[in-house]
Parts: structure tokens; sequence; C-alpha cells
């Protein structure tokens, strides 16, 4: 017997077998990109020292950088890194 597209279509709310994830994260840091959210994930994941200094190092250098123009014209100067969750 053939399954109807009204049998397939399911409400994005609904899920037909019931299974679903609760999002409970241990841990969720700021929004944005910045040496206070490098240092909290790191202490939260407990890395040497000498990794959280590498990775202030990385980003005072991601800091300094232009954003690349090719690809797309340009759309990679639309990218709010601010409004994102890194971890």
């Amino acid at each position: 017997m053939a399954i109807t597209e009204q049998q397939l279509t399911t409400s994005e709310d609904q899920y037909q077998y019931g299974f679903h994830d609760d999002e409970a994260p241990l841990f969720k840091s700021k929004r944005g990109l910045s040496a206070e959210v490098v240092t909290e994930i790191s202490k939260m994941k407990n890395e040497p020292e000498w990794m959280l200094e590498f990775r202030l190092k990385a980003l005072k250098y991601f800091e300094k950088r232009p954003m690349p123009q090719w690809g797309g014209g340009g759309m990679l100067n639309e990218i709010n890194f601010d409004d994102i969750f890194y971890y």
C-alpha cells in the first residue's frame, strides 16, 4: 500500500514517533567572540595555560586581519561575530 503525501506530512512541532531531545547544555558561553569568552571556554574545558595563551594570541591575530573579499561579493562582511555562541 502506498503512503499518501498527507500521511508523510507532519507539522514542525510534531514528530510522528514522539522522539525529541531537550536542550540542556552543561555550559553555554556568552554571545560573541572576545578574550573574555575565549578565557571562559578554556577554563571550562580545563585546558592548560599554554593552550589559553595560544588561543588568545590567535584571537588577536584574527581581530587584526581584514575580512577576505573573495567568494560571494563581500558576503563575509555580513557575518556578525558578536551574535554567535561559540560554545
